[in-house]
């Protein structure tokens, strides 16, 4: 409760003492990689510990930004299930914030919380003798499917804003130690939210610029320093209006980053392994299904975990396939379905699942 309580204060603007805050967070930075590093994940993360959300911490360092109470897009699909959809609202289920919205010329504000990010999730990696750990940023599709523009004159103009702005912290990120994993829910949410009212073909054109935009930002960094995460939102619904995998693949294809992580465990997207048998997939790609689902508190069984790493080892080799889960465990500070306790059983899970699946027992 602690790092919530303090990205509260930071969102609020009322943090006293930045010395103890950064204090706070880098030892959550170091505890919990620590505690992945003891159960036998090998690629770790920082939880995100200094964020409050992965796509609406950049107000913090960009510029162009204000907070203001720009309506929420409501997911298409719970609006099929009106009950459902005011049943978790009133439990609070879902958090209620003020949204960053684009008011002025984008720019980089100030990078030292990158940098300091960086330093305390190498720090926490070296001391737990892990030496391979990824750092997220949000892309520039995401920022701009989530935060509305007021600014800009097209959707373009503001996406390559965001591109040419972020570009700093994707490049620091790479030029260090660890690895860059680039957020782009946009490119498969983003369909039953922003374009939920729109045609297939508007959204996927959407995608298409979103994936250039994308290659612009990470010009120069090359693509096995880059993971990208393709979601169709980390919540637990119905998710009957989520756009098929199939519809979008080739565009996921072209982006740069050579790892590629994605929802393969849930019961909406589990059978999508057909689809990326069938897909056409660059030699150099590395695919990272999610075998944990993300949204529920069942506990996989390791033989379930090993059988979905097997179905992808049979489509690009298993010299090709990353273990992962289907996405965070809560994409917003203080919210997330799964308790804690039940998070780290999954993870075990993940890791004796993945040991199953090496071993040769996945098929």
């Amino acid at each position: 409760m602690a790092v919530v309580e303090a990205l509260q204060e930071n969102e609020a603007g009322t943090v006293a003492d930045r010395d103890a805050w950064n204090r706070t967070i880098a030892d959550a930075v170091k505890e919990i990689v620590r505690k992945q590093g003891e159960i036998g994940i090998d690629i770790v993360s920082d939880g995100e510990m200094s964020k409050i959300s992965y796509a609406t911490y950049v107000r913090h360092r960009l510029t162009g930004f204000e907070l203001g109470d720009a309506p929420r897009a409501v997911p298409a699909d719970l609006d099929e299930f009106p009950d459902y959809r005011d049943r978790i609202a009133a439990l609070g289920e879902t958090p209620v914030y003020k949204r960053p919205i684009c008011r002025g010329d984008v720019a980089v504000a100030d990078l030292s919380s990158v940098h300091l990010d960086i330093a305390n999730l190498e720090a926490a990696a070296q001391a737990a003798g892990i030496r391979t750990a990824f750092l997220t940023a949000a892309s520039p599709g995401v920022i701009a499917v989530f935060q509305p523009n007021e600014h800009y004159a097209t959707q373009s103009a503001y996406l390559y804003a965001l591109a040419d702005a972020m570009k700093a912290e994707y490049e620091a990120i790479a030029a260090s130690s660890l690895m860059l994993q680039l957020d782009c829910p946009d490119l498969a949410m983003g369909r039953h939210i922003k374009y939920r009212d729109g045609s297939l073909d508007e959204f996927l054109r959407h995608a298409e610029q979103q994936v250039e935009v994308l290659n612009h930002a990470t010009g120069r960094i090359s693509p096995d320093r880059m993971r990208m995460h393709l979601c169709w939102g980390n919540y637990e619904g119905p998710h009957t209006r989520d756009v098929e995998l199939s519809q979008i693949v080739d565009i996921v294809m072209r982006a740069r980053p050579q790892f590629v992580s994605f929802e393969a465990a849930n019961p909406r997207h589990a059978h999508e392994w057909e689809s990326w048998a069938e897909a056409q997939i660059p030699a150099d790609k590395v695919l990272m299904p999610g075998v944990i689902d993300s949204c529920t508190n069942y506990v996989e069984h390791p033989r379930l975990v090993a059988q979905g790493l097997g179905r992808f080892a049979s489509i690009v080799g298993s010299e090709r396939v990353i273990a992962g889960t289907d996405c965070g465990f809560g994409t917003f500070a203080g919210f997330g379905r799964v308790h804690p306790d039940i998070c780290w059983a999954k993870l075990s899970s993940l890791v004796e699942g993945a040991a199953i699946a090496s071993s040769g027992g996945g098929a």
